[in-house]
């Protein structure tokens, strides 16, 4: 897995300073009263081709407040659950008591790596006082100033170090097809891995939530080489069942991300949730291919039609409209060998390559029937040319005048476009538009 990174330090340290610098986003709020991250956060950093999530934690000790308790559980959750720990002080205000107590609870937490990150130090000439933070007693001290980005990549640099290297995913074979299991709790992940591998490799169990971390299964079906994980149930986040559902869910994120193709479970008596909108929104963002599989359709007992079902997925899912919908009964078998079916062949729909002079054909076709789009002033998009870039997914760059002037409702009618040329079923398609510059 890419690895789990928890920022830990007391109230106003920078802890929600330094998630944002590392992830590149505004998600934490930053201000000076202290306290004010009482909820985890989770964002993705990516450093020297290495991906991990860095969790945003809730601040502890120096905080009398009805939140303390609570905060205090996230947090020992996040040392048990992560890969390797920041310990943020403030470099300005020294040594704490405070500090003193959150090393201790560090350690006696879990026996994780931990990275001291001494915040605040802005300018090089006061470095020499992050050496006071060896007396908590960790051997990696960095002295980083968030708000500045100085001393970030030699926080990163220490933090790759430490983290696990992801043996299984190096062995990865170029033959396989990596399918992530992902869905809500008790829609029947494991039981549709034991069906697909004909083990019971993954502990089947009414009870939802009884996968926490995700399993590799290595199969060979038909001559073909899958690789399958099957993922901790995911939920909305108001309803996470503990801390450990909380980073089983992160963890399923990175699951996604290192996969080819996401098989979407959905219980057939409870479609389009929020919570199944939201992961197929995160296997479109990375790019992977999708299957949407709405399963038990054994119980369902002729209450409603396919066709009904397929209908209300489309009209819910329009994002996903690509996707194959296959019904299946993980436990009879009904239905699974289409899934791998149809995995195969958009594993080879996310490499195909359509050449430039059929692109650029097409883009004549567009630019002489359709009204192009245009701002206030008056100007109107010109497109130059366009290519197909190389990776997976299928990507395309278009060369234009003005960026700016492309609207989602062009970009989108472009991409049905280029779904006319070649079957791109069951994979997302990129497109990036560039200035003739």
């Amino acid at each position: 897995m890419a690895g789990i990174v928890a920022i830990i330090g007391r109230p106003n340290a920078g802890k929600s300073s330094l998630f944002n610098r590392l992830t590149g986003t505004k998600d934490a709020i930053i201000d000076d009263m202290p306290g004010v991250t009482r909820d985890r956060l989770y964002g993705e950093c990516e450093y020297e081709k290495r991906n991990f999530y860095v969790v945003d934690t809730g601040g502890i000790f120096g905080e009398d407040s009805e939140f303390s308790a609570g905060i205090k559980s996230h947090v020992e959750a996040a040392v048990r659950e992560c890969d390797a720990v920041i310990f943020l002080v403030d470099g300005k205000a020294g040594i704490t008591g405070s500090d003193e107590e959150i090393s201790d609870f560090i350690r006696h937490a879990g026996n994780k790596p931990v990275i001291v990150a001494v915040n605040k130090l802005d300018d090089p000439k006061h470095d020499d006082t992050a050496n006071d933070a060896y007396a908590l007693g960790f051997e990696r001290v960095v002295p980083v100033s968030a708000m500045h980005k100085r001393g970030i990549y030699e926080l990163l640099d220490a933090v790759i170090d430490v983290l696990p290297v992801d043996e299984g995913y190096e062995e990865d074979d170029d033959d396989e097809i990596r399918l992530v299991i992902a869905g809500k709790p008790n829609v029947g992940k494991s039981s549709l891995l034991n069906k697909i591998t004909n083990t019971e490799r993954s502990l089947v169990s009414p009870i939802a939530g009884t996968t926490r971390d995700p399993v590799d299964t290595r199969a060979e079906i038909d001559g073909q080489k899958f690789r399958i994980v099957d993922t901790a149930g995911l939920r909305r986040r108001a309803k996470f069942d503990g801390d450990l559902e909380y980073y089983s869910f992160v963890r399923t994120l990175s699951a996604v991300d290192r996969s080819d193709i996401a098989l979407l479970l959905m219980d057939a008596q409870d479609i389009c949730t929020e919570q199944d909108k939201r992961i197929a929104g995160h296997v479109v963002k990375k790019g992977k291919g999708i299957i949407l599989v709405v399963n038990k359709w054994d119980l369902m007992n002729g209450e409603k039609k396919a066709d009904e079902i397929m209908t209300r997925i489309r009209d819910e899912m329009p994002f996903v409209s690509y996707a194959p919908v296959i019904f299946t009964s993980a436990l009879s078998g009904r239905g699974v060998g289409k899934i791998l079916q149809s995995a195969v062949i958009i594993n080879e729909n996310r490499k195909k390559h359509i050449p430039t002079n059929l692109l650029n054909r097409l883009m004549r076709d567009v630019l002489a029937f359709d009204r192009l789009p245009s701002d206030r002033k008056g100007r109107s998009l010109k497109v130059y040319y366009c290519s197909q870039a190389e990776g997976e997914p299928p990507t395309f760059i278009f060369f234009v005048n003005n960026p700016e002037l492309v609207n989602t409702g062009f970009e989108n009618h472009v991409k049905n476009k280029i779904r006319e040329l070649e079957d791109f079923t069951g994979t997302p398609i990129r497109t990036f538009w560039r200035g003739k510059e």
